[in-house]
């Protein structure tokens, strides 16, 4: 029986991100893009005029709130699935600190001398040991801070309680812009390591298909 090449290549493959995952993963990049500027125009607004401050006001609070729309579209996607998985943090810490260790060299110096990546990814296990790390900061903690400061700014009235418990306006004003430099830093690393496959273009395409590319370290 003949089978054509092209599917048995694409069969071959491994499936690493589901179309919700895809659909969640370029929402949030859009809403973070959209939330940088915006609070960026909100916070300097005599110094820069990409747009009015009543507009980044308005658009910053839907874009915040489309984003908590689509955070609990993905813990519950990830809750409900045996995706989970990829989330799970390994308890054995020699284990976790020799893989990370192993990893880090990877990054600093074997991927330039294409060597073998030391992680072997797997739809269920899919993030190195230094992805999965950031990713449960991100996710875990950063974001439902993100969050819960953004809603009290949002409105301080309805928050007033929330707010005191903070250490009052100041203090979730800090913390709110804190994060905010965080997330403006990981996007930027976010799209260098999105770079770091056998191609520039390697694992944006993974991202855009859910399939891993051919690579070739």
């Amino acid at each position: 029986m003949h089978v054509n090449q092209a599917t048995l290549s694409e069969e071959q493959r491994l499936y690493l991100h589901p179309l919700p995952v895809r659909i969640w993963h370029w929402l949030n990049a859009l809403c973070f893009v959209l939330l940088i500027l915006t609070g960026v125009q909100i916070r300097y607004a005599d110094l820069f005029s990409l747009m009015s401050f009543e507009t980044a006001v308005k658009l910053h609070n839907w874009v915040g709130f489309v984003l908590i729309f689509n955070y609990f579209v993905w813990l519950g996607y990830y809750l409900m699935s045996d995706k989970v998985t990829n989330y799970h943090a390994v308890l054995d810490a020699k284990k976790f600190f020799r893989n990370y260790f192993d990893q880090a060299v990877y990054y600093s110096y074997g991927i330039f001398k294409g060597q073998k990546r030391p992680h072997n990814i797997q739809p269920h296990d899919k993030f190195n040991p230094m992805q999965k790390l950031t990713y449960q900061v991100i996710m875990m903690i950063t974001v439902p801070i993100q969050i819960l400061t953004g809603l009290m700014l949002w409105d301080v009235n309805r928050f007033s309680s929330w707010i005191d418990f903070a250490g009052g306006i100041r203090v979730v004003n800090t913390i709110h812009v804190l994060m905010f430099i965080l997330f403006v830093f990981f996007i930027f690393l976010h799209a260098y390591m999105g770079m770091l496959g056998p191609k520039r273009s390697t694992h944006y395409k993974e991202m855009i298909t859910g399939y891993e590319e051919d690579e070739g370290h």
